[in-house]
């Protein structure tokens, strides 16, 4: 890495912040910051806009997925590594859907951080080899998405028939009423449907389902 880097670790640990700082710090040109929780690693990313972020997906005040979310929504510049302790696919995809560049397993985090910063810095993506196969499974499904036009057939029943309700402008606990099931169950079904239509933003679903509700 040629040019001066600001990178903010943030997380509720001293012990995981001190040692993920002398990581970095053992390269010349990365400049650390530290926050404790969620909020404050939020408004250090809107006043400072370091070039990265490395967040524990677990934080007190926000969570990292809360604040890259803000951080999305507000097109900050500010590039997103989560840290977790899980090893879990739907959690990695709900992070690909907020825009996070790096997605790293604390268990292998000091021996891959400075290998996540190189790569993210360079504009590329970047997450712990032994979960590759989630980056793999979701690129075939985006494929099979853009392969199929309107993508409903990749979607099971009960996700068809809330897809169907949306187009009707039924709320998520209208919803659940109206299929007896819980509205949890509704926001599961809801996220499902997006991840398999490679859907993404705030009103994504609710286009899709209205523009095709003919089909429905």
């Amino acid at each position: 890495m040629d040019k001066q880097l600001t990178v903010l670790i943030a997380d509720d640990h001293s012990l995981i912040r001190k040692g993920l700082r002398q990581v970095l710090e053992s390269e010349e040109n990365i400049f650390v910051l530290e926050a404790e929780h969620g909020e404050q690693a939020l408004q250090i990313i809107r006043d400072q806009k370091p070039d990265l972020a490395i967040l524990d997906v677990e934080m007190p005040r926000m969570t990292g997925f809360d604040v890259a979310h803000h951080a999305q929504r507000e097109l900050l510049p500010t590039n997103i590594v989560f840290l977790t302790m899980f090893n879990d696919e739907s959690a990695f995809n709900k992070a690909m859907d907020v825009g996070v560049k790096g997605y790293v397993l604390k268990e292998n985090t000091v021996t891959e951080i400075l290998h996540c910063v190189r790569a993210v810095s360079a504009g590329r993506h970047y997450l712990s080899p032994s979960i590759s196969d989630y980056m793999i499974r979701r690129a075939n499904r985006s494929a099979s998405a853009a392969a199929d036009k309107d993508g409903l057939n990749l979607l099971t029943p009960a996700e068809q028939r809330v897809l169907k309700l949306l187009a009707l402008m039924k709320t998520n606990h209208e919803i659940a009423d109206a299929l007896g099931i819980s509205v949890k169950t509704v926001h599961n079904h809801r996220n499902n449907i997006c991840v398999k239509l490679g859907l993404r933003g705030a009103h994504a679903l609710l286009k899709y389902a209205v523009e095709n509700a003919s089909r429905l």
